[in-house]
């Protein structure tokens, strides 16, 4: 598609973090930028370490393929490269990649002028994943606590884990991190639902405007949050989400061994039930 006219005033060089110009072009609708390089170097080493790794291993089945941490004897130092060093070099890129995608973010949010809100966005995201991967298993004395890269290994590492604290959703943390998750898909659900039937209006029928959004809430729950304010909401949500969902796990181990329906015994001891 030929670039729209008004992207000619956007797509100008400047607000790079660092570098100054290198790399400051577009492809097509894609900003690349030293940080694009750096996203697509990091992303494609990872990958072709995970395929090294499952060509190294028992079976190409795509369900089964899993590259495991090291053991938990190797404490936090590096492991031999089939005995856990691939998953941590895959891990070194993941965060690299990650990263480098936050900070492009930040430059593409510099150049049109607008708010930081998407890179920190999905700062929390990366904070979600680096919780799983570096904090936790640092605060744990072995980068064995990290998960296996791998569909059903990593099915069977969260289950396990929620079997090794007996009910993990008594997790107060968890319980905040599932009802964001939740509330989030719920509101933008009904935000994106309600877009849709405005703008695909039945045969016959006009396209309906804003006012017929807020007016279809105010009948529905008796107060419409407004065009801006489900926006703001789901940002709100979504960030909650994923912040609590790495407070969930990174007490789990470190500051808590026990299971979690015992955590709730202060609840049973408050004076006022005697």
């Amino acid at each position: 598609m030929a670039m729209l006219s008004f992207e000619k005033k956007y797509r100008v060089r400047g607000g790079n973090l660092i570098g100054g110009n290198t790399f400051d072009f577009w492809v097509g609708p894609f900003y690349v930028g030293f940080f694009g390089v750096t996203s697509v170097f990091f992303a494609t080493l990872g990958t072709l370490l995970i395929v090294w790794g499952a060509a190294m291993g028992p079976t190409w089945n795509l369900w089964q393929i899993s590259i495991a941490p090291p053991d938990l004897s190797y404490g936090l130092r590096m492991a031999p490269l089939m005995e856990g060093g691939l998953w941590q070099f895959i891990t070194i890129c993941a965060i690299g990649a990650f990263v480098s995608w936050a900070l492009r973010q930040a430059e593409i949010a510099r150049k049109l002028g607008m708010g930081l809100h998407v890179p920190i966005a999905f700062s929390f995201a990366i904070l979600a994943y680096i919780t799983l991967v570096v904090i936790r298993p640092v605060l744990m004395g072995a980068w064995g606590h990290g998960f296996p890269y791998g569909i059903f290994s990593h099915l069977d590492w969260v289950s396990n884990v929620g079997y090794q604290y007996l009910h993990f959703h008594y997790n107060p943390a968890h319980m905040l991190a599932i009802t964001f998750f939740f509330t989030n898909a719920l509101a933008l659900a009904l935000h994106g639902s309600l877009i849709l039937s405005m703008t695909n209006p039945q045969k016959g029928e006009s396209v309906k405007t804003g006012e017929h959004e807020n007016t279809f809430f105010r009948d529905l729950v008796g107060y419409s949050i407004g065009a801006l304010g489900i926006h703001r909401l789901g940002l709100f949500l979504a960030i909650n989400a994923a912040f609590w969902s790495a407070v969930c796990i990174v007490i789990s181990g470190p500051f808590w061994t026990r299971g979690w329906p015992e955590w709730w015994n202060w609840w049973l001891e408050l004076p006022f039930w005697s």
